[in-house]
């Protein structure tokens, strides 16, 4: 059976990744490792649970309310940019941990400073790199139970 495409507001996903460039490249410039946690919170709720996205909730109560942004809809399946989001968040986990408890701020910042490169690229020339990961991933069939089950029972 075919996967259902959904549609994707890519206005939406633009005020995301302009929302996590923005805060990660404050929380660097202040050294505000509290925000790269919230940031990650942030991206991974909005990947479990895509309607409580906090960017997601500032574009569509606000931003487009007031008429600042428009909606631009594809059709087009968007696990594949909630893999991304949720890929983003994952890192900058591991950024805040470098940065925390692990007490290694090369690598936490460095992590961050992926995240931002990654959003950045998204935004200005909408290339998705975790969007390919996930395409690539799920033509090698990673994502069915079997190969998960060879990968948990590796």
């Amino acid at each position: 059976m075919p996967n259902a495409i959904s549609r994707v507001d890519r206005t939406a996903l633009k005020i995301n990744q302009g929302s996590i460039v923005t805060l990660l490249v404050i929380s660097f410039a202040f050294k505000l490792e509290w925000l790269v946690a919230l940031v990650s919170l942030v991206m991974i709720v909005g990947t479990v649970v895509p309607s409580a996205g906090a960017f997601k909730l500032l574009y569509s109560h606000l931003l487009r309310p007031l008429g600042i942004v428009h909606p631009d809809i594809v059709e087009e399946d968007n696990v594949q940019h909630l893999f991304a989001q949720g890929l983003g968040g994952a890192f900058l986990a591991a950024s805040f941990y470098s940065l925390t408890t692990a007490e290694s701020p090369v690598i936490g910042w460095s992590l961050a400073g992926l995240v931002v490169v990654l959003a950045v690229v998204n935004l200005t020339v909408n290339i998705c790199v975790g969007c390919y990961l996930y395409l690539r991933l799920r033509r090698l069939s990673f994502f069915t139970r079997a190969a998960l089950k060879r990968v948990v029972n590796f």
